[in-house]
């Protein structure tokens, strides 16, 4: 009995495992789409990271955090994280979208307008 609790434990959690990494990956690739769009500086130096350079030598750095279920992001002005639910990833303190929050990020580092 143990045994089968144990195994259905470990299956639902690589099935989460595994929807975070596809959702995060689908989300990680709209990013870079809207950052190609705005011609914006940017490297995937690692897979599930983001760094965007902007014109005063800054960054703002998008990964995805797999030990959390999170997608992070780090820009000059703080550390965010954003939990998936079933209306997008949302910032874990503030609601905020995603989206909405790095195109605001994006828009004071940068001065880009960024449509996701």
């Amino acid at each position: 009995m143990r045994e089968m609790v144990a195994r259905d434990i470990m299956t639902k959690s690589e099935s989460s495992e595994g929807e975070f990494n596809q959702a995060a990956g689908e989300t990680l690739a709209r990013i870079e789409q809207a950052l190609e769009d705005a011609e914006l500086d940017f490297e995937t130096p690692a897979d599930g990271i983001i760094e965007v350079e902007f014109d005063d030598g800054s960054k703002l750095i998008i990964n995805r955090h797999g030990v959390a279920r999170e997608i992070w992001v780090a820009a000059r002005s703080g550390g965010f994280h954003f939990k998936p639910q079933s209306t997008g990833w949302v910032d874990t303190r503030s609601g905020e979208p995603l989206y909405d929050k790095l195109a605001a990020l994006i828009a004071a580092q940068g001065g880009v307008m960024v449509r996701f």
